[in-house]
């Protein structure tokens, strides 16, 4: 126990030592310092939910959060009109049996885009009923995800785009008319109220 007692007495004096020499030079000793890491960013942006009501969000890659926008005056929900603004036949748009635009529906889709003015669209993709649930429901959100492409090119903002297959007839699948009519693509447009 000596031992060690004699070496925590030098370990001390030495410590004492060069306090008392740097407080005679009249600096402090200087400390290494870097800037703390930086591990990845966050992502942040204003979501419209279905019934046109508009959140803020934001994500930093492990946990994210949302609130709503509010009116700062009211507190109320800022939400947009929303209302379809477009029901196009599938067969004027596609080839048969496919997601392919055709040259006549993408300038149909371009024009549509660039002169109606939302703040943001939903895209909804409807088939017949002829094949089966599982295809036409791949076949649907293709077809929604090819309108969405050619809004997004024009520079309009998509909100969602989804694709609902047979489940959701506006007629019924049962004669050549009703299948027409079921076999379309919807958009719903979001706007202000003044509009």
């Amino acid at each position: 126990m000596g031992d060690s007692v004699k070496r925590f007495g030098k370990f001390v004096s030495g410590a004492m030592a060069v306090a008392a020499l740097t407080l005679a030079a009249g600096t402090a000793p200087v400390q290494a310092q870097s800037a703390p890491p930086t591990a990845g960013s966050v992502n942040w942006g204003l979501w419209v939910d279905h019934d046109g009501c508009m959140h803020w969000w934001a994500d930093g890659g492990l946990e994210g959060y949302m609130l709503d926008r509010v009116d700062p005056e009211t507190g109320k929900p800022v939400c947009l009109q929303k209302n379809t603004c477009l029901v196009e036949n599938t067969d004027t748009l596609f080839v048969t049996d496919g997601h392919r635009l055709t040259a006549s529906g993408r300038s149909r889709l371009e024009n549509f885009f660039q002169s109606a003015g939302a703040f943001g669209y939903a895209i909804y993709g409807h088939t017949d009923a002829r094949a089966s649930d599982e295809y036409n429901m791949r076949l649907s959100q293709r077809r929604a995800a090819s309108v969405a492409k050619v809004a997004r090119s024009v520079g309009a903002v998509v909100e969602r785009e989804i694709g609902y297959g047979e489940r959701q007839p506006r007629a019924t699948n049962s004669t050549a008319e009703g299948m027409r009519q079921n076999r379309r693509v919807e958009v719903v447009c979001y706007t202000w109220d003044d509009r």
